[in-house]
């Protein structure tokens, strides 16, 4: 299984004041630090091998995760020092831990869906990344991608068309070639690297049926919670 670069290192105002003391990754949801339920997750899909990339109080969640043994698995940090790099900056300051490819994770989502099955997705496209997809309708945000006959046409998260109806579901694929134009160290959007992949026709659409849960809101944690708890209680059937 490829690695993945999970994006750890944004600043979650809109949590405060909780995330004022705590990184996103450590807030409690059904019962533990929400990054013990991705990376118990990631496990469980095959994953060995993730790169935290961390900013804002990211020495916290190297504190409580460790080298990642307790999962069975490496975890490494790549922190943004000084400057804020963005989620595009930081993945870019993390190729040398990543690999030629690798998945793409936020810090505060939990996806129900097969990594295998979009690692092998990637791998069969040729492109030079892969971006997961809902149909949206702007039900859980602004769709922002137009998908059509299992083709991803245009990604933009700044100028939204009429025929966008899908939404970035929160997982991706990339070469590290896709980055290779950028500068380092400096900020830099992982929103426009997809968008501009998508217009020059190097990413694949991936559609997804199964909503995703996320943890950038209070309304999200609740949501969350509450998918995790029926699942843990499924699982111990």
């Amino acid at each position: 299984m490829l690695p993945v670069a999970i994006l750890a290192g944004g600043l979650a105002t809109r949590l405060h004041p909780i995330t004022q003391t705590i990184p996103k990754a450590l807030v409690e949801v059904a019962g533990k630090p929400f990054i013990d339920h991705q990376l118990e997750y990631l496990r469980k899909q095959g994953v060995t091998s993730v790169v935290l990339c961390i900013g804002h109080l990211g020495e916290m969640i190297q504190e409580l995760v460790g080298d990642g043994s307790r999962w069975n698995m490496q975890v490494r940090y790549s922190p943004d020092g000084s400057v804020l790099l963005g989620t595009g900056g930081a993945l870019k300051q993390a190729l040398p831990m990543l690999g030629e490819q690798f998945f793409v994770l936020y810090g505060d989502s939990y996806l129900p869906i097969d990594f295998a099955e979009v690692q092998t997705a990637f791998i069969n496209s040729d492109r030079l990344g892969l971006m997961t997809v809902l149909r949206n309708q702007n039900l859980w945000d602004r769709s922002n991608v137009q998908f059509e006959d299992g083709q991803l046409i245009e990604y933009n998260k700044e100028v939204i068309t009429p025929q966008m109806h899908y939404i970035d579901y929160g997982l991706g694929v990339l070469e590290a070639s896709a980055l290779s134009s950028y500068p380092s160290g400096i900020g830099l959007d992982l929103s426009r690297v997809y968008n501009e992949l998508s217009l020059k026709k190097q990413l694949t659409g991936y559609e997804v049926l199964e909503r995703f849960y996320e943890i950038g809101s209070h309304q999200g944690i609740a949501d969350t919670r509450t998918y995790l708890l029926q699942k843990i209680t499924k699982d111990s059937l």
